[in-house]
């Protein structure tokens, strides 16, 4: 090992391993070694990919490529993927000239913006995800050489140890995280990709199965209408995770339990350098009696428009339709039809199920004020 950049990048990357917000600085020597513009760190599952990249300007181009062609689908990943090279590979590996020059990857998208050739390596890690690094360079500098994949075949070892490392050190610190959430009292999950729990407290272990149930493939809820609203709210986590907004979900009241709510809080920014393969945290909490919260509140909680919140809170208020009706200044009719979209918002299917979901939706006696 001659040159002195490959000593600093296999010490950095160890170090990003406990310090996830460290990747961009690795990434940016990797692509150096690499005579690289960027580099970016991808986890692949399925047809989902999640990445880390070296610069800003990076992040954004990737953000642009995957609005065009989402997840793994893409042609070059599932080339790389399929390749199974224990090493590092280039785009003369998996493609010809002639099949890069008809792509639409490379001649609509990556050579029009100055890239094109780049060198990358697919890690299958144990927990069943495949970690891609890769370098991205500029296309007038041309393929990446032989002599220039055997220097960075010697890093691969490296980021395949600080991968594994860095998964285990995840799911402590989501069970650390999980029990932070027990010592004041929330029964709580954190979940990662497709809402799979990684961690669960033993307040929402005890909640299991007959309002919250661990599958084999996600973290559900009993309540049927619930669990559907849970899955669209974690699909719609999925689709924009950099715009996601706390969503609150009822649960209707059955048998001995009382009505809950359920708050699926996003991990997102800063919440990643200590949980990087964490989505999103989900607290059950019991309905108690309390004041009517007002109708920004219930807008907040639920998601609703401002119509729709003034009216749930007029019929939490013990209004009736025509009461709320003549309240609101519009028809009997429009009051019906603004109620079904609230119920179907919230999962319920009774006017006396919102009432008595709204006259608690409180944590301790206290209004849970969130933004949806």
């Amino acid at each position: 090992m001659s040159d002195p950049r490959e000593h600093q990048l296999i010490d950095a990357v160890y170090e990003a391993a406990l310090v996830p917000s460290l990747w961009p600085s690795v990434l940016a020597k990797f692509a150096d070694i690499c005579s690289a513009k960027d580099a970016v760190l991808c986890t692949v599952r399925g047809e989902e990919m999640r990445f880390i990249n070296s610069s800003p300007a990076f992040e954004q181009l990737w953000l642009d490529f995957l609005g065009l062609y989402p997840g793994a689908s893409n042609e070059r990943t599932k080339r790389l993927m399929a390749l199974q090279h224990p090493g590092f590979a280039t785009d003369a590996d998996v493609f010809t000239m002639q099949e890069m020059a008809q792509d639409p990857i490379y001649r609509d998208f990556f050579i029009p913006r100055g890239y094109g050739f780049g060198v990358a390596t697919a890690i299958e890690v144990p927990s069943g995800d495949t970690i891609i690094v890769h370098a991205e360079r500029d296309y007038a500098s041309g393929p990446v050489g032989r002599d220039l994949v055997a220097q960075v075949d010697r890093t691969r070892s490296h980021f395949a140890r600080a991968g594994i490392l860095a998964a285990r050190l995840d799911m402590e610190r989501a069970r650390s995280v999980a029990h932070a959430l027990e010592m004041i009292g929330l029964p709580a999950a954190v979940l990662g990709w497709r809402g799979k729990a990684l961690a669960a407290n033993s307040l929402l272990v005890r909640l299991m199965p007959d309002v919250a149930q661990d599958r084999p493939s996600r973290l559900g809820l009993a309540n049927p209408s619930a669990d559907r609203l849970l899955l669209q709210a974690f699909a719609a986590l999925g689709k924009a995770p950099h715009d996601a907004a706390v969503r609150s979900i009822p649960i209707a009241a059955e048998g001995d339990n009382p009505p809950f709510i359920a708050h699926l809080v996003p991990v997102t920014g800063a919440g990643h350098d200590v949980l990087s393969q964490a989505h999103a945290i989900l607290v059950v909490t019991p309905v108690v009696p309390g004041e009517v919260p007002t109708a920004s509140v219930i807008q907040g909680l639920f998601d609703l428009t401002p119509a729709e919140a003034k009216l749930a809170a007029l019929i939490a208020a013990g209004s009736r339709p025509r009461d709320a009706a003549l309240a609101l200044g519009i028809g009997e009719e429009t009051v019906r039809t603004t109620l079904k979209r609230v119920f179907a918002k919230t999962g319920l299917e009774r006017q006396a199920d919102l009432v008595g979901l709204l006259q608690g939706a409180s944590l301790g006696g206290r209004v849970l004020h969130t933004q949806a």
